[in-house]
């Protein structure tokens, strides 16, 4: 059996791959294996390591401390991962790795991996976020990487551009779509419950995560979007809180104490989880924040994203989503255009680009053949 190692450190990611995982889990010549770090292990994000274990055999839990979010802190925290992550490939032994993202606990996890000569499978390299360190991080993880797993064509061709071997990158088509697709998502009453909130005649589903390479502080730039806000009336706010980036806990702070203040109309989540989350979104008038989310996955439920700041400046977007600056007023035009009724026509027949067929399918039988076709892979 071929032993395939995934690594998660956060609740979005896990959400991504579970398909892929239960491809892998599901494959009688295949053994997942599963190793759990960052904010899963966490009480204030949620401790989100408990539903992964509800589903999978975690092989490995590996604790990263994250009491500050300062960049020597982080650093410090990829440098004591990377360490950690070793032990574990030396104890599991893995015959390839996947990474998803460009997050930097995933740097690590691909630094430790190349170093161990261990082929790493990459999904979602070739993309752009102009406003946010990840860019750099992705791209670092793809010249780390043996395959390459795209989710448009767009990215798929930029990898080549990168030096890639071209028969090595594979657009498959984003993971988020088809989780969507293939779920039954909860009623209205089934949501209302779920969350222990009412819904109001407007509702807005707000993620929002630092900026990292923005010149406002983290503080301002979740100022301004409350501002922007608490300008909507008679509308409902269902926050999913800031992730362990630099400046995330701050902003974390800010929707507690925003929530404490607006009981009636403000709800705030560490992790919604995945069935949570998209039902939210069919619920919803837009998705508000900087997620990935909102330009990967929002578009196939035929919902407005409002897009703010570079965070994910430089993705292929569909025409459903509206982008604005990290400023009040630009973000209440954004907000103001979501009711537009031309517009609101135009989100009801999008499509997404990052569609696809079988997409985790797709990549289980690409690592699979890659392995069983060539013994003793090293990465390229």
């Amino acid at each position: 059996m071929k032993k395939i190692c995934v690594e998660t450190a956060t609740r979005a990611e896990y959400g991504l791959l579970k398909p892929l995982l239960y491809q892998i889990h599901g494959d009688k010549e295949l053994q997942l294996q599963l190793i759990v770090t960052g904010t899963h292990l966490l009480e204030e994000f949620g401790a989100t390591y408990k539903e992964i274990e509800n589903e999978f055999v975690v092989d490995k839990k590996i604790v990263m401390y994250l009491d500050n979010d300062d960049k020597a802190s982080l650093s410090h925290t990829m440098a004591q991962l990377q360490k950690d992550i070793t032990d574990a490939f030396t104890d599991l032994s893995p015959d390839i790795v996947i990474i998803l993202g460009d997050r930097y606990e995933m740097l690590s996890v691909a630094t430790a991996a190349f170093m161990l000569q261990i082929p790493i499978a990459h999904i979602h390299g070739g993309e752009t976020t102009q406003g946010a360190i990840d860019d750099s991080i992705r791209h670092a993880i793809t010249k780390l990487s043996y395959l390459h797993f795209a989710s448009t064509q767009t990215y798929a061709d930029k990898i080549v551009q990168m030096g890639e071997d071209p028969n090595k990158v594979f657009n498959v088509g984003a993971l988020g779509v088809e989780n969507i697709k293939a779920m039954k998502l909860l009623s209205r009453d089934e949501f209302e419950q779920s969350i222990n909130f009412t819904l109001h005649k407007k509702n807005m589903l707000v993620t929002y995560h630092p900026q990292t390479l923005s010149t406002l502080s983290a503080k301002k730039q979740m100022q301004e979007l409350l501002v922007a806000l608490e300008a909507l009336e008679e509308t409902a706010f269902i926050f999913t809180k800031a992730n362990a980036d630099e400046g995330g806990k701050i902003i974390n702070k800010m929707i507690d104490e925003y929530v404490k203040k607006h009981p009636q109309k403000a709800v705030a989540f560490s992790s919604l989880g995945q069935l949570r989350y998209f039902s939210a979104i069919k619920y919803v008038d837009a998705v508000v924040g900087n997620s990935s989310s909102g330009i990967l996955e929002v578009p196939t439920l035929k919902r407005p994203t409002v897009n703010i700041g570079d965070r994910q400046k430089g993705r292929v977007q569909a025409k459903s989503v509206l982008n604005c600056k990290m400023e009040r007023e630009d973000i209440m035009r954004a907000l103001k255009q979501v009711y537009n009724k031309e517009f609101q026509k135009i989100v009801k027949s999008v499509k997404s680009p990052y569609e696809a067929n079988n997409t985790s399918k797709k990549m289980k039988e690409i690592i699979k053949n890659t392995l069983c076709v060539k013994q003793g892979v090293k990465n390229g």
